[in-house]
């Protein structure tokens, strides 16, 4: 097609210059089609050069690796049929292609993006740790053909992220041959059930999983799922945190419960000596409320939205504080892009048999307290 011609001069001349550096295809025709971009590199694959298409869609990658000829074909069959804009990058200058609703094909040229090449080694599709198990399908994230409905695609990232944090984590914790797990607010158990389905089904642990959601109608709408998906030891309880009583827990989990809920649930976690405790603490209310009205020095404090952030993290960083106090090594990061939520930071507890110096950590949790006018933490309350 003569509309292309452009295209495939730009390319082919982009590949014998050794300049291509890379190509992506955007805006789908149909959103529907659950692909959303395409993304074009040069490889290497038994010492002949490749053009890799990865096509993205919602639910996992899927990798194909074309000739130049072939690439060219496959890549007019997609710009007339499956997407509206592309960009061509290479050393030189990048390339934009634009295909109207009539299929008219225009270009333009901007000032190179980039001033190095990607390299050229073969990569594999990332791996998806959630598998299209049924439970997926009763919870309302894929078809009944196992693909992720597309207003739940971003959801369905989330699981996986997490996921791949449990994975990483638990290959540095000591847990026994069975394992306790109790996720305290689990809401309507998204993650609840992806860590069952992942640990018993997938990586064959030995595993209890019980979820604790003070709203029964979720407790009943999971305990149904739960039991459609044969997860046989997945059960969920109606009752407040403070009133559950189990001190065999191995990992203790809490996400986005809300306010002191968060150290209801660690102080659970520590009096039953979790190997593992894990939060994502929500809605910081409670330092906030404290500090109403008295005078702070720091002028961060003299703007709401700041002072908001500001004391998320200082709540965050003494319950970090008391985990080591009570002999557990900290880490706190991004659980999930701030694009979907704010409240997307984690805070992880793993047992250690090192002691800290306690006295260090009271001098740490006194001074910030002492800087922000703070009484107590609720977590110190409980403790």
């Amino acid at each position: 097609m003569n509309e292309f011609q452009q295209l495939r001069d730009t390319l082919s001349k982009s590949v014998l210059d050794t300049n291509f550096v890379k190509m992506t295809l955007s805006k789908p025709i149909k959103k529907s089609d659950g692909l959303p971009n395409i993304y074009i590199r040069l490889v290497a694959i038994k010492g002949t050069e490749m053009f890799q298409f990865t096509y993205h869609y919602t639910t996992n990658d899927k990798v194909k690796n074309y000739t130049i000829t072939d690439a060219l074909s496959e890549l007019e069959i997609l710009l007339m049929d499956n997407f509206r804009a592309a960009t061509l990058f290479t050393l030189s200058k990048d390339l934009l292609i634009f295909i109207s609703k009539k299929k008219k094909v225009s270009y333009r040229e901007n000032a190179a993006s980039f001033k190095n090449k990607l390299p050229v080694t073969h990569d594999k599709p990332k791996e998806r740790l959630a598998e299209a198990g049924s439970y997926l399908h009763h919870l309302g994230i894929t078809d009944k053909e196992g693909k992720v409905i597309h207003k739940m695609a971003d959801k369905y990232r989330q699981i996986n992220k997490y996921l791949e944090i449990i994975e990483g984590l638990l290959k540095s914790t000591k847990l026994p041959k069975h394992i306790n797990i109790v996720d305290m607010g689990s809401g309507k158990g998204y993650l609840t059930f992806a860590l069952y389905d992942y640990l018993v089904n997938q990586k064959k642990y030995s595993a209890t999983v019980t979820g604790i959601e003070l709203r029964e109608e979720l407790v009943n709408y999971c305990n149904d799922i739960a039991e459609k998906s044969n997860f046989e030891k997945l059960s969920f309880v109606a009752q407040p945190i403070q009133e559950y009583d189990n001190n065999k827990i191995d990992i203790l989990i809490a996400l986005h419960a809300c306010d002191t809920a968060t150290d209801d649930a660690i102080y659970k976690g520590l009096s039953a000596k979790s190997e593992l405790i894990i939060c994502a603490p929500c809605c910081h209310k409670q330092i906030r409320q404290q500090v109403k009205g008295k005078e702070q020095e720091s002028p961060l404090l003299k703007y709401g939205i700041f002072k908001e952030r500001q004391f998320e993290m200082v709540t965050d960083t003494i319950r970090a504080l008391i985990l080591e106090k009570n002999n557990y090594n900290t880490k706190v990061f991004e659980f999930i892009s701030n694009e979907h939520t704010r409240k997307n930071v984690m805070l992880v507890g793993s047992k250690s048999s090192k002691k800290n110096d306690i006295s260090k950590i009271d001098d740490r949790i006194s001074s910030l307290k002492d800087a922000y006018l703070i009484e107590n933490h609720y977590l110190e309350t409980l403790l």
